[in-house]
């Protein structure tokens, strides 16, 4: 090759040459992206590794991202947050507060019959009084910006996961405050949420509710009932992090008992199933979730006579079925469709929990049907429904705040 002879253009000539080149390739890249991008998308999202494979230089990117990481990035110094923090709840008959937060995956508000949609997605709970808030937004597009956002006291657009990583969360601000706190996880992970209190993974090797790999959400509630005895004596908080709607898979998310919606999707290249089809599987993994909420408001609802009991349902983000092309998550924010932005958060109260809290349920509804929320107000929310005292609690941002009735007087 060195030997071979070049005979070089004039500048200008040889300059206009490779740029009409590199342009003609970047349109030509440019159609087949368009026309492929669906088949493309979901190859990438299933195998992230590729761009590992296909792409030369990915190995001086790899080299570059290190050595920043390791020789030029300053971590910041650890915050812990609410060590003020102190338990201000009124234990009237005797009975501590017990709530459950499900947190739940891949979940758009769109595709719940409670906020107005045409397919019976809520039928196991649609007369068990559940309060929808119609409004609210996701912090991000994706699980591992999401989870850490929701339970830091960091708003959407100062969010920072370094940061986020090296300060406590709203797990250890109630720990601080005496709460029992425990996190169950059928997800990918808590992303440092729970780095501090008490983690529980289901156990992938149980038949009943798992294939070996991952598991149904039902595989959350084995031992629950346990689990809430030990905890009596104290208020207690128990997060459970589902795998709900995880795509692209969608048809693993629920038994095969549950499919209710048909005909299904039973496919991972998605695209090229019907919007029927992929429409209907999606919604069953909805509807499974619905029997999910159903199921633990039964086991509060059996606590009653120990504790105040109450319920919160909060998805990470949406998803994209096909609309515009799009599918799945993932999208970076400002650009991102509603379908990914627009996630379900819906609450359950037991009646001693609701008088417990002063709690005025009309006012509620009222709320959750006209005001704008977002993961934004969660850490705050939490921390107010369980009276919980610090100076990193904001009242503004706690959505039950303006309809405690002993607050209000």
């Amino acid at each position: 090759i060195y030997k071979i002879n070049i005979v070089h253009l004039p500048l200008y000539k040889d300059i206009c040459a490779k740029l009409t080149v590199v342009l003609l390739s970047f349109f030509i890249m440019t159609i087949i992206a368009a026309i492929y991008y669906q088949d493309y998308a979901l190859v990438k999202r299933n195998n992230s590794s590729l761009n590992k494979m296909i792409i030369p230089i990915h190995w001086i990117y790899s080299t570059g991202k290190y050595i920043n990481k390791i020789y030029f990035t300053t971590l910041p110094n650890y915050k812990q947050l609410g060590l003020d923090a102190t338990n201000n709840a009124k234990h009237d008959q005797h009975k501590n507060s017990l709530l459950l937060v499900l947190v739940g995956e891949t979940a758009r508000s769109m595709n719940y019959q409670i906020n107005g949609y045409n397919k019976e997605t809520n039928k196991h709970t649609q007369d068990l009084d559940l309060i929808s808030f119609k409004n609210v937004t996701s912090c991000g597009t994706n699980t591992a910006i999401s989870i850490p956002c929701m339970f830091s006291n960091i708003i959407r657009e100062n969010y920072s996961a370094i940061n986020a990583k090296y300060q406590d969360t709203l797990l250890d601000v109630l720990k601080h405050a005496g709460i029992n706190v425990l996190w169950i996880d059928n997800n990918s992970g808590c992303y440092n949420v729970c780095k501090n209190v008490e983690t529980i993974n289901t156990n992938t090797q149980n038949q009943k509710w798992c294939d070996g790999h991952t598991c149904v959400d039902e595989a959350l509630l084995v031992d629950l009932q346990k689990r809430i005895d030990s905890f009596s004596g104290k208020d207690s908080v128990i997060f459970l992090h589902a795998i709900g709607s995880h795509g692209p898979n969608y048809y693993k998310r629920f038994p095969k008992q549950h499919r209710y919606f048909k005909p299904g999707c039973f496919r991972s290249d998605i695209q090229n199933c019907t919007h029927e089809e992929l429409l209907n599987t999606y919604d069953n993994s909805i509807l499974y979730t619905d029997f999910i909420l159903q199921k633990i408001i039964k086991i509060l609802s059996k606590n009653n006579n120990n504790w105040h009991t109450a319920m919160i349902y909060i998805s990470d983000h949406g998803e994209s079925l096909g609309e515009k092309g799009l599918y799945l998550h993932g999208f970076p924010y400002n650009i991102a469709p509603i379908e990914q932005t627009h996630i379900p958060y819906i609450t359950w109260f037991s009646e001693s929990f609701i008088a417990n809290k002063k709690l005025n349920i009309a006012c509620l509804k009222k709320q959750a049907d006209t005001a704008l929320y977002s993961h934004d107000n969660v850490f705050s929310s939490i921390l107010g429904l369980m009276d919980i005292g610090t100076k990193e609690y904001s009242k503004q941002d706690d959505i039950f705040e303006a309809c405690r009735k002993e607050w209000k007087l």
